[in-house]
C-alpha cells in the first residue's frame, strides 16, 4: 500500500507511520515540523518520503500533489493533523486557532484527497482522526468538540457524495478517547488515557479493512453509547 499520512511528526501520526513502514508499506509523511520526519526517513530510507507541510497554508494542496507524485499513486490518505485545548476561560484566540486547523485546514485537506482520487479514477481510501468529543458539546473544550462534530458530519457527507457520484472512495472516521500525546500536555488530568502505540494498532487494522467508523477503545465505545442517551436538559447540568 502507498499511504500519505498528514500530521506524522508526533503522537498518533508518528506511531501509525512507523507501524505501516514496519509492515512493508510505502509511506509519505508530512507535518509542520520536518526534523521528526527526517528521523523516521533515516530508519526507512527506501520506503519513506517526507515533506514539510502546514495544513493551514493555502498552498498546502500543491505540496500534497508534490509528495504524492514522489511516492506514486496513493491507495490511502490519512489525516491526523489537528489541535485542541481545554478552554474553560473561552480564550477567543485558542478557539479561532482550533477552528482554523480543525475546520478550515481539515476541509482543505480532505477536499484535496477526495479530488485526488476522483481525478485519477481510483477507488481510494481516506482516513481521518476525529474524536469522541464530537458526540456532545463539551463545555471545557467548546471549539474542539464542535470542530470534531464538524469532521464527523463532513466525512459522512462525503461518503454519501462518493456513492452518489459512483466514485468508490471510502472513508474511515477514527474516534479515539483521550490519548497520551503532546496534544494533552496542557497540565490537565484526563481519565482512561490510551497509549498511542495501542491506538495505532487499532487504526492500522481499521484502515486496512476500510472500516467506516472506529471508536477506540471498548471503554470509550460504552461511554459514547451512554452519552448519546443523555437528554440535553440533563447534559447541560453535568459538571465535566
Amino acid at each position: 500500500m502507498n499511504i500519505l499520512i498528514i500530521g506524522a511528526s508526533s503522537g498518533i501520526g508518528r506511531e501509525v507511520s512507523l507501524l505501516f513502514l514496519r509492515n512493508g508499506h510505502r509511506v509519505a509523511m508530512c507535518a509542520r515540523r520536518i526534523e521528526p520526519l527526517e528521523e523516521i526517513r533515516r530508519q526507512f530510507p527506501y520506503k519513506s518520503f517526507v515533506k514539510q507541510i502546514d495544513v493551514n497554508d493555502c498552498n498546502s494542496t500543491s505540496e500534497f500533489e508534490n509528495i504524492s507524485s514522489e511516492i506514486g499513486d496513493l491507495d490511502c490518505i490519512f489525516n491526523v493533523a489537528g489541535i485542541g485545548w481545554q478552554n474553560r476561560d473561552l480564550d477567543s484566540e485558542k478557539e479561532l486557532l482550533t477552528v482554523e486547523t480543525n475546520v478550515e485546514g481539515f476541509t482543505r485537506t480532505i477536499d484535496w484527497a477526495f479530488h485526488y482520487f476522483a481525478s485519477l479514477g481510483i477507488k481510494g481510501h481516506i482516513g481521518v482522526i476525529s474524536s469522541i468529543a464530537g458526540t456532545k458539546g463539551l463545555g471545557p473544550a467548546p471549539a474542539y468538540s464542535a470542530s470534531k462534530a464538524y469532521q464527523n458530519t463532513y466525512v459522512q457527507a462525503l461518503s454519501q457524495l462518493s456513492k452518489i457520484k459512483g466514485l468508490g472512495i471510502t472513508f474511515t472516521d477514527v474516534r479515539p478517547g483521550f490519548v497520551d500525546t503532546p496534544l494533552l500536555g496542557d497540565g490537565n488530568s484526563y481519565p482512561m488515557l490510551l497509549k498511542p502505540e495501542k491506538v495505532a494498532k487499532h487504526i492500522y487494522k481499521a484502515l486496512l479493512r476500510r472500516k467506516r467508523v472506529c471508536i477506540i477503545d471498548w471503554k470509550y465505545r460504552v461511554l459514547v453509547f451512554f452519552w448519546r442517551l443523555i437528554p440535553n436538559f440533563l447534559w447541560y447540568r453535568l459538571k465535566i
